[in-house]
């Protein structure tokens, strides 16, 4: 029957009422004076008790098909509906689906080789691959795929593998920009508002942008009415569209795959959504420009862009300039003229290195790079060498160096000595620690392409601090409570730790004490081998919610958790772990 289509549309039981339920469809057979066609009653001559039984048998069969493919559609109905609520738009939809396509795939393939404990080399090959398939995918989608881009090329929660690092560099400060076209029509259609276009107010505005980040990107211009030299910030007309869709689907996919991050990420979300205001940033970037003013770390410690407030409007911010160079460039010349010295290629240092990483992630040590006083004493000794080579520079120009033909000798710049890796880190956790402890209103997104080396850095280390767009309050009671958990922190009072996590909001599934401590010693202190036992940060994280899963944060401090783990970050990179507790406990106790 099943082979052949004729009797299997006519395949069917008959009761006596003459109403037949055939095993594909149920209607009523046609009657012609009480009794059944023909063609009916010879489909029906094999009707023994075993065929009935078999036929039973089928109908049920059809019918447990029928609940799973029924159950099929409605769950995958029910989840594009959830999914489609979560993102708010088709586009939102796609997007989600856009960026599942390849996630879902690399985290399958990172879990196995996690459960199968694979070897290095394996982990290597598959960071290769995942980190270039994820960055065209991020350069694709751009929006928030770019910020989570950034977090990874900032090493945020000393989570991310050196490949990824460096495959993600290039968004800290080279993501896809739009036609200076398109930046004008942004512009004037803001500028209308005032009354005013570009040309009104600009005397220049280079059409090249000498930087592009996830929401926008950043032009040099003159003003017209005082021909002070500004950069001027363009927010992306689609950007806030597609961020919080895109926001939402990361916590999705968190909740199934990794639950522990999803409290801060939406937390984040919040904040995000604070930042699609060029207006309040400017308020922002001068309340914090002031503050540190009053602090006395403005200008000698750092320097802070002014907000030209009549020319900000929702879309467009207008700054002050300042001269520097970005933080990520800036290293990574150091590192060149450093393997430069040592007489070998970049390729070779860095391959030295890694391997000197992997012997030191086997032994479960951390790699401790020169303290403060010993990079003074270098660049000392190396200032000295270039003071003596200038002298025998000149007196060689300035003699011998008349001869026609004979070819000066080149001078050797400053800006060759090294950057004192120690006392940067230091610098930028001192300043946060400030902002967040005394002054209550911070950054909450301090990555190293929102941080400036200024010219002469060499010899004071003086830092430009920009993007205000996620600045983050907090009350006098929560800065109190704040400083205290600090100050137990530095203290190693586990007691007060706990008690103190407490006041913030936490709770988890038992309050155990132990685990309460390491969360927070986690969250707002250090990270290293001998806290998580040799375990990779997000595995050891997904111990402690294993131990004793989180019910609840106090919202109010993931932001400062953040700049604690963006500082962190920064400074395992350099070679340069800190205790964010221990460096900022005089700031809390005064």
């Amino acid at each position: 029957c099943l082979r052949n289509p004729s009797i299997k549309r006519s395949l069917c039981y008959v009761n006596k009422n003459g109403r037949g339920v055939t095993g594909f469809q149920s209607r009523r057979l046609p009657r012609r004076g009480g009794k059944l066609p023909m063609m009916h009653c010879k489909a029906l001559s094999f009707s023994s008790s075993s065929n009935t039984t078999a036929l039973k048998e089928f109908s049920t069969l059809e019918t447990a098909m029928y609940c799973i493919i029924g159950s099929f559609f409605v769950s995958t109905a029910a989840t594009l509906k959830y999914i489609y609520d979560q993102v708010g738009n088709l586009e939102g939809l796609q997007r989600s689906f856009s960026f599942y396509k390849v996630a879902i795939p690399l985290y399958v393939r990172y879990r196995y080789l996690q459960v199968s404990k694979a070897p290095d080399e394996d982990w290597d090959e598959l960071d290769v691959y995942a980190s270039k398939v994820g960055l065209e995918k991020t350069l694709e989608m751009k929006g928030f795929y770019i910020k989570s881009g950034q977090m990874a090329a900032a090493n945020i929660g000393n989570a991310f593998p050196k490949i990824w690092q460096d495959t993600m560099s290039v968004l800290q400060d080279e993501c896809p920009s739009k036609s200076f076209s398109e930046v004008k029509d942004i512009v004037d259609n803001d500028y209308a508002e005032l009354g005013l276009n570009l040309d009104d107010v600009f005397e220049y505005f280079d059409p090249i942008p000498i930087g592009a980040a996830s929401i926008g990107q950043v032009h040099r211009a003159k003003l017209k009415k005082t021909g002070e030299e500004v950069v001027v910030k363009i927010q992306y007309p689609e950007v806030e569209r597609l961020f919080r869709g895109d926001v939402r689907t990361m916590i999705m996919f968190c909740k199934v795959a990794q639950p522990v991050h999803v409290p801060a990420l939406e937390e984040i979300e919040h904040q995000f959504m604070t930042e699609f205001d060029y207006k309040k940033e400017a308020l922002q970037l001068q309340t914090v420009h002031d503050n540190m003013e009053k602090a006395g770390l403005l200008p000698s410690v750092c320097k802070i862009p002014v907000a030209y407030i009549d020319f900000c409007t929702k879309n467009v911010l207008v700054m002050s300039y300042i001269d520097g160079e970005k933080m990520v460039p800036s290293l990574m010349g150091d590192m060149e003229r450093h393997a430069l010295r040592l007489g070998k290629s970049v390729e070779e240092f860095r391959n030295e290195e890694a391997a000197k990483d992997k012997e030191a992630r086997l032994k479960k040590i951390e790699r401790k790079g020169p303290t403060s006083s010993e990079y003074d004493k270098y660049i000392s000794i190396l200032n000295f060498q270039r003071h003596q080579q200038n002298a025998k520079a000149a007196l060689f120009n300035n003699t011998i160096g008349w001869i026609p033909g004979i070819k000066p000798m080149d001078y050797i710049s400053k800006s060759t000595l090294p950057i004192n890796h120690a006392k940067l880190v230091d610098t930028l956790i001192h300043i946060h620690g400030h902002q967040v402890l005394v002054d209550g209103y911070f950054n909450g997104d301090p990555h190293p392409g929102n941080i400036l080396l200024l010219n002469n850095n060499y010899e004071d280390n003086k830092l430009g601090l920009i993007d205000y767009g996620q600045v983050k309050k907090l009350s006098e009671e929560q800065r109190i409570l704040m400083c205290k958990m600090i100050i137990a922190l530095a203290d190693e009072d586990k007691n007060e730790v706990v008690r103190l996590m407490r006041e913030t909001g936490y709770r988890s599934r038992n309050m155990d004490p132990e685990v309460m401590y390491t969360f927070c010693k986690v969250s707002f202190d250090e990270d290293n081998m001998k806290i998580t036992d040799g375990m990779h940060i997000q595995e050891f994280l997904e111990y402690l919610e294993k131990s004793d899963p989180v019910e609840n944060v106090g919202r109010d401090f993931i932001m400062v958790s953040r700049v604690t783990i963006l500082l962190r970050g920064l400074a395992h990179s350099l070679k340069q772990s800190r205790s964010i507790a221990k460096l900022w406990k005089p700031i809390a106790e005064e």
